[in-house]
């Protein structure tokens, strides 16, 4: 066999794998409790052989571990060092904390950072003061874009054709009953975010909880991620996220000063 032929093989064997064993990693991510091999196997569609092996050696790396009591495979705490070590290497967490924390403790709610990757919002912080109530919101956790005021605040600020794409691409699906799903109606939604420089989520994502958001852009004057304050819709009523909506785009404009740039709507007015 030539040589040529046999790295061709090696490189397609090789991405194979990798691909498997991701998929694995994504499947087990859903599973905190774990899974047996059995069950792993059907869900990813491999044989049992093939998935045992990669989880040997995944095991060997600390990615997975096995649960003494039931045999299942979880995800293994290396996993986690890597993922905070991305998290830590982010320079938008370090420089957005301190105003985070500030919002969380001026508003009493819960704050979010987050940033936009493949057409999702996905939540890099979270702050929660004493007096907030607790949310299903997790770090690392994805949220389709178009139901979260985070999402809208960075589509709003987008290139056009940038924002249309994701729109096309990942459509509007129907998350609550208070979802937006018409594309036309979406596209005025974000225009009224680039005219105040703040967007709202009434419920759009999850029952019961609505927020404000703003987004954070940077020396290069582009929009890298968006922050906001959310709660139940016992506290956060239409004049509530008014009366937040400057206090959150203030904090965005803190953090865009802080990455070299500058937020919309720097002089902020009084939201009518």
């Amino acid at each position: 066999m030539g040589t040529a032929m046999w790295g061709m093989m090696v490189d397609d064997y090789t991405v194979k794998s990798v691909e498997k064993a991701c998929l694995l990693l994504e499947v087990l991510g859903s599973h905190p409790e774990g899974l047996a091999v059995t069950d792993l196997a059907a869900r990813v569609g491999m044989y049992k052989s093939t998935v045992h092996r990669l989880l040997t050696t995944l095991m060997k790396r600390g990615f997975i571990e096995q649960v003494r009591d039931t045999g299942h495979y979880k995800l293994g705490y290396t996993v986690v060092d890597l993922g905070m070590r991305l998290l830590d290497s982010i320079d938008l967490r370090k420089e957005s904390r301190p105003y985070l924390q500030e919002l969380a403790a001026t508003s009493n709610e819960v704050v979010h950072l987050a940033l936009l990757e493949r057409g999702e919002v996905v939540y890099v912080e979270k702050v929660e003061s004493d007096n907030s109530t607790r949310m299903h919101s997790r770090v690392g956790q994805r949220v389709p874009v178009h139901g979260t005021g985070l999402g809208k605040a960075i589509l709003a600020f987008l290139p056009t054709e940038a924002a249309e794409e994701i729109m096309q691409k990942y459509g509007l699906p129907k998350l609550t009953p208070a979802t937006i799903t018409d594309l036309e109606e979406f596209r005025q939604v974000l225009g009224q975010t680039r005219e105040l420089g703040y967007a709202f989520d009434v419920e759009e994502h999850e029952p019961g909880v609505c927020c404000v958001a703003a987004p954070i852009i940077d020396y290069t004057g582009k929009v890298v991620a968006s922050c906001s304050v959310s709660g139940p819709t016992t506290r956060m009523t239409g004049q509530r996220l008014r009366e937040l909506a400057p206090q959150v785009r203030t904090a965005a404009v803190r953090i865009s000063a802080r990455l070299g740039g500058v937020g919309p709507h720097p002089e902020l007015s009084p939201v009518s």
